[in-house]
């Protein structure tokens, strides 16, 4: 039996989803489309898998449920309704909130919502029982289109520091490498950055812009 964690990606029909579940996958992590839609869910599972097994769908709950980490991926319109959907399943859990405070049609410009960053907000809904950690929000899900590392640092948050380098170690087999952003308030800076790199998508004609920190040790090559 594997001693990786079991990772539930709620929201995993999206391209972020998928393509964080997809490369999860590939390094021998079971994973847990979370969809709406248990059929959805299982459909992209059974496409992202190729009939090797590590890749299965369920429902929102059940998906979260099922799993060690709980990833949730989701438009903002819907964060607060899941966050209630799924609070009774996550007790004990990570949870990693990638959720972006976009408000279409104006998604190249920041909002910064009233009730303040989702990912507190997360926290708050959930409460003490659940280890929010807020991540994933600067990698472009185009990145992830051909099944390969993004070439990018993640910014991982949280005011649970085990938490946070669990995370850090999960975004690091996703993408160039994850890096401690601090505590979970922090968060905001990373969710308002992703307008920021969408209006330099548009600006430059590119398909996804990334960030790198400068001035840490190189990452190892694993």
């Amino acid at each position: 039996m594997s001693d990786k964690p079991v990772i539930a990606v709620v929201g995993g029909t999206g391209s972020l989803g998928s393509g964080l579940a997809r490369l999860w996958a590939q390094a021998g992590y079971q994973v847990v489309i979370g969809s709406r839609s248990k059929e959805k869910a299982k459909a992209v599972a059974r496409e992202l898998g190729g009939g090797t097994g590590t890749v299965r769908g369920d429902d929102n709950r059940g998906a979260a449920r099922a799993a060690d980490i709980v990833v949730l991926s989701v438009p903002y319109s819907s964060h607060d309704a899941i966050l209630d959907e799924i609070k009774a399943d996550v007790a004990g859990k990570i949870v990693v909130d990638a959720t972006v405070p976009l408000v279409p049609p104006k998604v190249a410009v920041v909002h910064l919502p009233e009730a303040g960053s989702p990912a507190v907000v997360a926290q708050r809904v959930l409460g003490p029982e659940a280890r929010v950690v807020s991540a994933f929000h600067n990698v472009g899900a185009k990145k992830f289109q051909g099944g390969e590392k993004a070439d990018c640092d993640v910014l991982v948050f949280g005011d649970d520091p085990a938490a946070r380098e669990q995370i850090i170690e999960l975004a690091g087999v996703v993408a160039t490498r994850g890096i401690d952003g601090g505590s979970l308030a922090n968060s905001v800076a990373a969710e308002a950055l992703t307008s920021v790199l969408i209006a330099i998508n548009r600006r430059y004609k590119v398909a996804g812009a990334g960030i790198r920190i400068t001035g840490l040790p190189a990452p190892l090559e694993g």
